[in-house]
């Protein structure tokens, strides 16, 4: 692999994991609800006066181990999404405030939803490892045999369902988000990514199958 090649894949995963905390921190500010996972950790920081950061990465190392069980292996990337993407988020929550009119709240959580995809093609594209919550969806759809959807789909109502009765705010932006994260992402991860067959000249049949971004060389 050439030094170019090399940076260009960290300088993906670098910029895509601060923008995704970046653009998680617009989102909860919005106020008009957050993703599904940012209901647990809003519920788990109320509960326990933790920072919203510290909770977001605290939730992630959490759900490395269950990794274990499922027999997923973490990247360099998905090290770093634990540790980034929380204290990025963290930083917005400090320094901009929810705006009050309804609209710039609409706005604002807007913005955040497309940042958030284009900072997922981004980190995904570098191939470093996926997210730990996305690596627990693609390990219980592999362990249990389900569709990725059904994996995502009862994950995410689990976690909102917590998340909600300890408080976090499940809103109509969550439901936004539900349902538009998913096309926006299947735009951005093939036209941000690096082809895996350009990262790796022999791909698995497994990459193959599971990244959208690889074709033939």
């Amino acid at each position: 692999m050439t030094d170019r090649l090399l940076l260009a894949r960290w300088s993906r995963l670098l910029a895509g994991l601060v923008l995704y905390g970046l653009a998680d921190g617009l989102i909860v500010q919005a106020g008009v609800g957050v993703t599904p996972w940012d209901v647990l950790a809003q519920g788990l920081s109320l509960r326990t006066g933790m920072l919203f950061g510290v909770v977001t990465i605290a939730i992630g190392a959490l759900l490395l181990l269950l990794w274990i069980p499922l027999r997923q292996r973490p990247g360099v990337g998905t090290l770093l999404n634990v540790l980034i993407v929380g204290a990025a988020a963290q930083v917005v929550l400090w320094i901009l405030p929810t705006p009050e009119p309804l609209l710039a709240r609409i706005g604002l959580f807007v913005l955040g939803l497309l940042l958030l995809a284009v900072a997922t093609g981004l980190y995904v594209g570098a191939h470093f490892g996926a997210g730990p919550r996305d690596g627990l969806m693609m390990g219980i759809s592999r362990r249990f045999r389900w569709p990725i959807w059904v994996a995502r789909t009862t994950i995410e109502g689990t976690v909102v369902a917590v998340g909600w009765l300890l408080g976090g705010n499940a809103s109509i932006g969550t439901l936004a988000f539900a349902l538009l994260i998913g096309p926006l992402c299947q735009f951005t991860i093939p036209f941000f990514a690096l082809p895996v067959a350009v990262v790796s000249p022999v791909p698995t049949a497994e990459s193959r199958r599971e990244d959208p971004t690889w074709h033939s060389a």
